[in-house]
């Protein structure tokens, strides 16, 4: 389950009728599962029960498609919650927009023979993206039994094991 991936992902086909995965899916996975099940036309998203669940608790997002062949297509995507989510692809918008700037305005600096302050911020967004990443992957790695946890439930009811990448 270990992945270094921000957002672990699987895809794979399900030899049933849209509506008849859905309703696999939402079957096996009554309440008293321990996992919440928020269903929508053509997306079902899996979270840990609210009892359970602390900052770095993940979702499992499923999106169902339907195949000219009458299966359907199923892409699965590991994350954590929404707000967790968007404070960190802010984040990576604010480090990476001020990398660029930074940088540019630094090397510019130097072309000019001024003083490259500018290179010391870009250094120091590097640093916070990295940091970013890895605070990212420490989340994940604190998730990870909740992340294997969602995972089993979708296994136990699609039957059958799904790889992820």
């Amino acid at each position: 389950m270990s992945s270094f991936r921000i957002r672990p992902r699987f895809s794979h086909v399900v030899d049933l009728t849209l509506d008849g995965t859905r309703d696999r899916i939402l079957e096996a996975l009554k309440p008293a599962s321990g996992i919440e099940v928020k269903d929508f036309p053509g997306y079902i998203c899996l979270r840990i029960a609210a009892k359970d669940q602390h900052f770095w608790s993940p979702r499992l997002a499923l999106n169902l498609q339907a195949t000219p062949e009458g299966t359907t297509l199923v892409e699965g995507i590991y994350g954590p919650n929404a707000n967790v989510w968007s404070l960190y692809l802010f984040s990576y918008l604010i480090v990476g927009s001020l990398a660029l700037f930074s940088g540019i305005f630094g090397f510019a600096q130097l072309a000019i023979h001024d003083r490259p302050w500018g290179l010391w911020v870009f250094g120091t967004m590097v640093v916070l993206a990295i940091a970013l990443y890895v605070s990212a992957q420490l989340g994940q790695k604190l998730g990870a039994w909740q992340t294997f946890q969602l995972h089993q439930a979708y296994q136990t009811a699609i039957g059958r094991p799904t790889e992820i990448s």
